[in-house]
């Protein structure tokens, strides 16, 4: 199983490798963006729990990040399964479906976790000074496990493109801004508070920033993370085995 999935992952990686001077400037942009607009200009003098805006925003756009860019990995396993064809040859290959899961899920963790260091990165630019603990990396390693696991999931699932895109707009799209990324979810009616608390990314956003300001993150939250991933990895795997059907 572990030959089968390195052979997954280092396909992935190459293919990133030879992208990876126009993916950074991609990565960068929208959180670039974000702290201008809202972190800088918007947000100077803003407080909340006792944090300024900036170091509010910051471990929210590590949770963002995590996400989106986990879950993009779904667009290159339908490039190669709708245009390349490598789907089909990955089938006739000595890979389980477990492998084959395994090393697309780790592809985009590395993705995810190079798009936080370039958020990181900014943030020390911008002045922000805040802890980066372990467990802040193992916040966004479990993020991007979950959202990872999903894209591996949807990508078997949709038939084109355009029924990926649909994924996105209605899932990962609203989760981005709801998922406590930047705002506090206690300004937020009641009800809204306890529909929000099911999003995995909401937990994401609390571990990350709890830990981002040196405390120690909710049990909860990891809970509900590897809970939620394993069930998306176990998803993939299944709808995996489907689509070689």
């Amino acid at each position: 199983m572990i030959h089968g999935m390195l052979a997954v992952y280092s396909r992935e990686m190459m293919i990133l490798r030879r992208r990876l001077t126009r993916q950074i400037p991609s990565w960068s942009v929208s959180p670039l963006l974000y702290l201008v607009a809202f972190g800088y200009a918007m947000g100077r003098h803003v407080a909340v729990d006792g944090h300024t805006y900036m170091e509010f925003l910051i471990p929210g756009l590590v949770a963002m990040a995590s996400m989106v860019q986990a879950y993009g990995i779904s667009s290159e396993i339908n490039i190669a399964r709708f245009y390349w064809h490598i789907f089909e040859e990955i089938q006739a290959a000595p890979v389980s479906d477990t492998a084959y899961v395994a090393g697309e899920v780790l592809a985009g963790m590395t993705r995810a976790f190079l798009a936080v260091c370039i958020i990181l990165v900014f943030g020390f630019l911008f002045g922000v000074k805040q802890s980066y603990p372990p467990l802040f990396f193992v916040a966004i390693l479990m993020n991007s496990f979950v959202f990872a696991s999903l894209a591996v999931a949807m990508a078997m699932l949709v038939k084109s493109h355009a029924d990926q895109s649909l994924v996105s707009n209605f899932v990962i799209t609203p989760m981005a801004f709801l998922g406590g990324t930047f705002f506090p979810l206690h300004s937020l009616p009641v009800w809204a508070q306890k529909t929000l608390y099911f999003l995995p990314l909401t937990h994401a956003s609390k571990a990350i920033r709890a830990a981002s300001y040196g405390q120690t993150p909710a049990a909860v939250s990891f809970a509900v993370l590897a809970g939620v991933g394993l069930t998306f990895f176990s998803m993939a795997v299944f709808f995996v085995s489907k689509a070689k059907d």
